[in-house]
Parts: C-alpha cells; sequence; structure tokens
C-alpha cells in the first residue's frame, strides 16, 4: 500500500509531464492526490524539494519499471536497445506525441531556473546511458576492438531525446523514425565491418 508521500511524488511525476512542473500547482497535485496540504509540507519544504522527489524517483524506478523488464523479454542486447525506443515510441504515439520524456522535457523546462535540481536531472540520464552501455558491453564481441561503448551509449540517448523533441515539435512521429532507422543501420555497418574484418583473417 502506497503512503500519502509516495503518492504525493507519483502524482506529482504524473502532472509535472503532463503540464510541465511551472504550471503545475501545489493545489492540483493535492486535488489529484487526495492529500491536504499538511501531508505535503510534511513530507517536503516546498514545490522544489518535491521536484527533487520526483527526480530521485525516476532515478529509483529506471531500471525496475524501464530496463529491467526490457532486458528480460529481448536476449539480444543491441535488439534490447531497439525494445527501449520502441517503447519510448509508443507511449509517443499513445498521446499522439504530446508529452515526450519525463527527464528530457524537466532538464529542459527547470536546469537553468533550478540549479539545485541539475543534478538530479544529470544523474537520470547517466543511469539510461548506463543500462544502454551494459547492454553493449555485452555485444562487444560485435563491435570493432577497443569501441568505445559509453560514447556509444549517450549517442543512443541523443538519438531518443532528439528524435522526440523532434517528433513533438512537428505533432508526427516521423523524424523519431527517421533517428532510429538510422541508428539502426550504424549499428548494422558497424557490426558487419567487425564481421568482415574476422573472415578475412
Amino acid at each position: 500500500m502506497s503512503s500519502t508521500r509516495d503518492t504525493l511524488i507519483q502524482t506529482a511525476a504524473r502532472l509535472f509531464h503532463e503540464q510541465g512542473y511551472a504550471a503545475t500547482g501545489i493545489a492540483t497535485i493535492l486535488r489529484e492526490a487526495e492529500a491536504n496540504p499538511g501531508s505535503l509540507y510534511h513530507s517536503f519544504t516546498n514545490k522544489e524539494a518535491l521536484l527533487e522527489a520526483v527526480l530521485k524517483w525516476y532515478e529509483e524506478h529506471l531500471w525496475p519499471v524501464v530496463l529491467g523488464p526490457i532486458e528480460e523479454a529481448q536476449p539480444d542486447p543491441i535488439e534490447r536497445i531497439f525494445d527501449l525506443l520502441a517503447w519510448y515510441r509508443a507511449g509517443m504515439e499513445e498521446t499522439e506525441c504530446r508529452l515526450g520524456c519525463p527527464i528530457g522535457n524537466l532538464a529542459l523546462e527547470v536546469s537553468d531556473a533550478y540549479p539545485e535540481v541539475r543534478p538530479h536531472i544529470d544523474v537520470n540520464f547517466h543511469n539510461w546511458a548506463a543500462g544502454i552501455e551494459k547492454w553493449l558491453n555485452e555485444a562487444r564481441p560485435r563491435f570493432p576492438r577497443g569501441y568505445d561503448t559509453r560514447a556509444l551509449s549517450r549517442f543512443v540517448l541523443t538519438i531518443m531525446e532528439g528524435g522526440l523533441m523532434q517528433a513533438r515539435a512537428a505533432n508526427d512521429l516521423g523524424p523519431f523514425d527517421d533517428s532510429v532507422a538510422v541508428l539502426r543501420d550504424y549499428f548494422k555497418r558497424l557490426t558487419n565491418r567487425t564481421q568482415t574484418r574476422r573472415k578475412a583473417r
């Protein structure tokens, strides 16, 4: 059973994603969470503290909610990456290109105005890329020797965030699909080059 604090965090996370941080008032959060002001201020000194808790919640739930299930369902580490991108695509399709990535949205909105929360946003991006890097390292024999999987994991994150942002702007999944298609072609060329070199030996 969720505590009132957990309910407030999850409600705030949903509203920040749907409406944005600045546009979401404390009164709306309390109404949607069916909580009173005392409950909120017992756990959080202010709205910014609630935002920090939301970002920590995303940190804690990235693996059990997003990355873990994909890893369990897909044995191929490279295909996991494309299953993950498809998971984000499905969310965009469901919302008709309205919402995008919750962390990416907050990064754009609050990083400059609230520098205290910037490290939490950075950790979320770092953890996402680290999960991708883990999968890439499992596939390391398919890459050229010494290939920088850490840099590639950041490149995948850039494809995802940039594709989502452009899809939102265009109100069309085409930019996201184009970006993912180029990424897949890159992986194909990268792994084919390794196979060709091995056959030539």
